[in-house]
């Protein structure tokens, strides 16, 4: 014989578990933590663009140490390939001829992340402070 739905436990003596205050209780556990959840601010780079698009004037006598990394990470200081350890050395020399010469990097885009970042700590070790990074586009 067939049962009516929803009585077929209640006559044989079974009780239905409730799952509502349960249910309560993850709901105000979930509010507990999301009011106190600390939001991270994710630490980055800060890039400053230049304000105007016109290119700024050049000052003929003031050259620029220009260091090129190649997608192969080979460094070429002055058209001349250089040697890693001796990066430090050339730009020392060039500094030296030229003390308001600034240090640009040209980093190719396949290029690492280790080439650019010895070129830097180089030119700073070289006693050079006004280093700038150029991309490609």
């Amino acid at each position: 014989m067939r049962r009516p739905f929803g009585r077929g436990r209640e006559e044989e003596g079974e009780e239905a578990i409730n799952l509502t205050p349960m249910l309560d209780v993850v709901f105000i556990m979930l509010i507990f933590f999301i009011v106190t959840a600390t939001f991270v601010k994710e630490v980055g780079l800060d890039v400053n663009q230049p304000d105007d698009e016109k290119p700024k004037t050049v000052d003929p006598n003031k050259k620029s140490i220009v260091v090129r990394i190649s997608n192969r990470d080979r460094i070429v200081i002055a058209q001349r390939d250089v040697d890693w350890r001796a990066v430090r050395a050339n730009i020392e020399r060039l500094h030296a001829e030229n003390p308001e010469a600034p240090v640009i990097i040209q980093p190719h885009p396949d290029s690492t992340t280790d080439a650019m970042i010895h070129v830097m700590d180089s030119a700073r070790q070289a006693g050079v402070y006004n280093v700038s990074l150029a991309t490609q586009n």
